[in-house]
């Protein structure tokens, strides 16, 4: 998923940013048991968020195997005082694997287990995880539904997955129904799903959800000015309403924002300048929300969404992430490419001055996992993970700062390798 969006940044209690250096990795901790919380990607409700890793590393023996599933790293030192470490603890693991978490199909249980989106769809207070499969198909017809839903739990993502139900009338042509995105776009405030169909239409299920994965409702398939919805959706004129991003393609395309509202995302909006990425994030203009778009030439930005009061930077990466590292209302935007750089927000809207430079945590190719306050200190995180071949890793979490955004060093590494020995 090639789309950054804003941190949530709702400050929960002090932190105190202690490195926690994993070299020979974490004896494994259990999970915290939660009561349930409104926190973003908390499968486990205690009130901190939690790492979900699609990419993780494959054992030097079998270096051509299959994946080994979908890891998730737990949010620790929720309900603790000051002083106590709060934030990701590598140790509090789990691994989704699809011979033990996903449904099967026809006896059969899938190779593909990737994990799409997250959104607390049955409104229990613990966040559910949307994964995608491979479902046989003899290419005949219709094709089946190849999304399944994880709920969560006090224990996390613990029990078997069940598949997403789309009701007949709610889909359009043979497409496969996927690229998942969820949102109040309603703003009824029960969390939907919206998942592509087929010639350039959407379909809208509406949350809650059921346990056994059907949509409260589901209508017609809605016209779409793209193809390929994209996450994360945002309010992002502040009107209650979740709004989508549609791109028109993968890679450089041309997108557009589709509007919610009572009928759900149907309204077209602003057509944001072809490129390969957007985040969405509060740059320095106006009341709404801004939009970054990277391209290989620069950024494209547009502020006071969807106003669109257009403007741009020049500088180089074209894949972009959004959050608030300092803590004062104004997002940051992260630029990556040959160098991981961060853009300072400011009330004037983003600028070059004062770039900063995050060295990677290892050598290798660095990618930006998230940007998201994992310790409920008010400032986000930034979440990257460097890969060395398919069997070298480092999982690096940068503290956002007042002072220099982000930490000069990483307060925790961990490498995916330990999630191999949760798979035997």
């Amino acid at each position: 998923m090639l789309l950054g969006g804003c941190a949530d940044t709702g400050n929960t209690g002090s932190a105190r940013h202690e490195p926690v250096t994993v070299t020979k990795g974490p004896a494994q901790l259990p999970v915290p048991r939660g009561k349930g919380s409104r926190s973003a990607d908390d499968f486990n409700g205690d009130g901190l968020r939690d790492l979900v890793l699609n990419d993780l590393v494959k054992s030097p023996d079998d270096a051509h195997g299959d994946d080994a599933g979908i890891g998730i790293v737990y949010g620790t030192g929720a309900g603790t005082g000051a002083g106590v470490t709060r934030g990701l603890a590598p140790g509090a693991r789990q691994l989704l694997n699809p011979a033990r978490q996903a449904a099967r199909t026809k006896g059969r249980s899938p190779a593909v287990f990737d994990a799409e989106a997250s959104c607390d769809l049955d409104k229990d207070g613990f966040t559910d995880l949307v994964v995608s499969t491979d479902p046989p198909y003899d290419g005949q017809g219709r094709p089946p539904v190849p999304l399944q839903i994880l709920f969560g739990s006090p224990a996390g993502l613990t029990g078997r997955a069940v598949e997403l139900v789309i009701p007949a009338a709610a889909r359009a042509g043979n497409d496969w129904p996927d690229q998942p995105v969820c949102g109040d776009f309603d703003g009824d405030g029960a969390e939907d799903l919206v998942v592509h169909a087929s010639d350039g239409r959407l379909s809208y299920l509406r949350g809650p959800f059921t346990r056994k994965g059907a949509p409260r409702a589901a209508g017609r398939p809605l016209p779409s000015p793209g193809t390929v919805p994209t996450g994360p959706a945002l309010d992002v004129n502040r009107d209650g309403y979740d709004d989508l991003l549609v791109r028109t393609a993968g890679g450089p395309a041309t997108s557009a924002l589709v509007l919610g509202g009572p009928a759900g995302p149907t309204r077209t909006g602003t057509t944001l300048p072809t490129g390969i990425d957007v985040a969405f994030g509060r740059f320095g203009k106006g009341r709404a929300l801004d939009a970054a778009v990277g391209a290989m030439d620069g950024t494209y930005l547009r502020y006071d969404l969807p106003n669109a009061v257009p403007g741009s930077i020049s500088t180089p990466g074209s894949v972009l992430d959004a959050g608030d590292f300092d803590g004062d209302g104004v997002s940051e935007l992260v630029s990556s490419g040959a160098e991981l750089r961060i853009l300072r927000g400011r009330t004037t809207g983003l600028s070059t001055t004062g770039m900063v430079t995050v060295p990677p945590p290892a050598r290798g190719t660095t990618r930006v996992l998230t940007v998201a306050d994992f310790t409920g200190d008010g400032r986000a995180d930034l979440v990257v993970r460097t890969y060395d071949g398919e069997t070298k890793d480092t999982v690096a979490v940068y503290a956002g700062s007042k002072e220099a955004l982000v930490a000069a060093k990483p307060a925790v590494t961990f490498s995916t390798s330990e999630f191999l020995r949760m798979n035997s």
